[in-house]
C-alpha cells in the first residue's frame, strides 16, 4: 500500500516528466515481487514510461524498506529525486517532511495512559474518543465492516493462492470441519478459520484492514468475529474493543516498530496478538490492569519471532501464524482475567525489549527471505 501511495504522490507532484525511474532497496527489493510491489507500482504508473530497479543488497539510511523515485527529462537527466520509506501498516516516512504527528495523543506510553485513566475514572475507550473526537466512531464502524467483509469473502472462496507455492485456501474447509469437533476444539477451529480467511484474502491482494500490518491482518478480526458470535456483542462493544486494539498498536508503532523488515515478525504478528488480546479482554469486561496484562503477554510470547517468508510471499509461514496468534490472543485474555492484572514486567518494557530484540536480529531474518524457513524451502527445492 505504501509504495503505491508514494508513487501516486510523486506522479501528482511531477506529472509531465518524460519518464520515471523507481528503485527499491533492502528488504523491499528482496520481497517486492512476493508482496506484489512491482504490480501495484505498474498500476500507479500505467500509461507512463517508467522503469523499475531492484537493489536488495543496498540500504537507504533510515529504514530497510526504502524507495527512490526519479522524474527524468527527454535526455534521461534527473529532474527530481525523492527518497521515502515504507515503515509498516501502509505508512510512509519522508525525512524531508514533518512526521504528521501532533498532540492528538499527548500520552505516549501505556503507563501514563493507565495512570491518567485511573485518576480520571475514564476507560481506554473514553481516552481514545477524547483524543480523536466523535468522528472516530464512524471510522471504527467502517473498519469493522471491512474486517467482516474480508472474513466472509475468505470463507466463501476456494482454490489456490497466487504464486508458485501451490498453496490452497483452507478457511472454508476449516470452518466446515468445525461442526465435526466437540466443544473443546470449536473455539480454536473457528479462530483458525476466520484468521485464515483474512490472511488468504491478503495473499490474493484482496481488501483487508492493516491490524497492524497486511501480513498480520487476520488476527484481530478473527478474535473479534469469534467473540461477537459467542458473547453477543453489540456495535458499541466492538467499536470500543477496536479502539483499545488500535491504541495498543499505536503504542508499539510509536515506541518500537510494526515493520517486519525492521524488527522481524514479532513486530507484526506479535503486535497483532497484543492488540487482539487487549480487545478481547475489553469485551470480557476486564479491568485496565487486565487489559494491559493481556497485551503484554501477547507481545512477550512472540519475542524473537523472525520474518522469513518463503519466496517473499505472504503465505508461508504468515497465514498459519495469524491463526496461531489468534488462539494465543484469546488465551492471553483468559489468563489475564484469571488474575488481578498485577505482574512484574509491564507492557512498555516489553515493547522496548521487542525493539532491542528486533535490532539484534540479523538482517537475513528480517523480511529478506534470505534465511530461515525461506532458505530451508529453497534448499529442499534444489535437493
Amino acid at each position: 500500500m505504501a509504495p503505491r501511495q508514494a508513487a501516486e504522490e510523486f506522479l501528482s507532484a511531477w506529472p509531465l516528466a518524460a519518464s520515471y525511474r523507481v528503485t527499491l532497496f533492502g528488504s523491499l527489493a528482496a520481497t517486492g515481487r512476493g508482496h506484489l510491489t512491482d504490480q501495484v507500482l505498474a498500476q500507479a504508473f500505467a500509461g507512463c514510461n517508467w522503469s523499475l530497479i531492484w537493489k536488495p543488497e543496498q540500504l537507504l539510511p533510515l529504514h530497510p524498506n526504502g524507495l527512490r523515485f526519479e522524474a527524468l527529462n527527454e535526455a534521461g537527466g534527473v529532474l527530481q529525486s525523492w527518497e521515502v520509506y515504507s515503515v509498516g501498516g501502509g505508512a510512509l516516512l519522508d525525512p524531508l517532511m514533518p512526521s504528521g504527528s501532533s498532540d492528538l495523543y499527548p500520552l505516549t506510553n501505556m503507563a501514563a495512559i493507565l495512570q491518567h485513566c485511573e485518576q480520571s475514572g475514564e476507560s481506554l475507550w473514553n481516552y481514545v474518543r477524547g483524543c480523536e473526537g466523535a468522528e472516530i466512531e464512524g471510522f471504527l464502524d467502517e473498519v469493522w465492516l471491512a474486517m467482516r467483509g474480508a472474513i466472509e469473502r475468505g470463507l466463501a472462496s476456494e482454490g489456490p493462492l497466487p504464486g508458485p507455492l501451490g498453496l490452497a485456501r483452507k478457511a472454508r474447509s476449516l470452518q466446515r470441519k468445525v461442526s465435526l469437533f466437540g466443544p473443546h476444539f470449536q473455539q480454536d477451529g473457528l479462530l483458525c478459520a476466520y484468521a485464515h480467511a483474512v490472511a488468504e484474502e491478503n495473499a490474493c491482494g484482496g481488501i483487508i484492514v492493516t491490524a497492524p500490518t497486511c501480513g498480520a491482518s487476520g488476527v484481530l478480526p478473527a478474535v473479534l468475529r469469534y467473540l461477537d458470535e459467542t458473547l453477543g456483542c453489540g456495535p458499541d462493544d466492538l467499536r470500543r474493543a477496536l479502539a483499545v486494539a488500535g491504541l495498543v498498536g499505536n503504542l508499539v508503532k510509536h515506541n518500537a516498530s510494526i515493520s517486519g523488515a525492521e524488527v522481524g515478525c514479532q513486530g507484526e504478528v506479535g503486535t497483532a496478538c497484543a492488540m487482539a488480546a487487549a480487545a478481547a479482554t475489553k469485551l470480557h469486561g476486564g479491568s485496565l490492569a487486565q487489559i494491559e496484562y493481556a497485551a503484554e503477554m501477547g507481545l512477550e510470547h512472540h519475542l524473537g519471532l523472525t520474518c522469513d517468508p518463503v519466496l517473499g510471499l505472504v503465505q508461508i509461514p504468515c497465514i498459519e501464524r495469524n491463526a496461531h496468534a489468534a488462539t494465543r490472543a484469546l488465551s492471553c485474555c483468559h489468563f489475564a482475567l484469571l488474575t488481578d492484572g498485577r505482574h512484574k514486567i509491564p507492557f512498555d518494557e516489553i515493547v522496548a525489549v521487542m525493539k532491542e530484540t528486533g535490532q539484534a536480529l540479523p538482517p537475513l531474518y528480517r523480511e529478506t527471505s534470505g534465511a530461515g524457513i525461506a532458505q530451508a524451502y529453497r534448499q529442499r527445492s534444489r535437493d
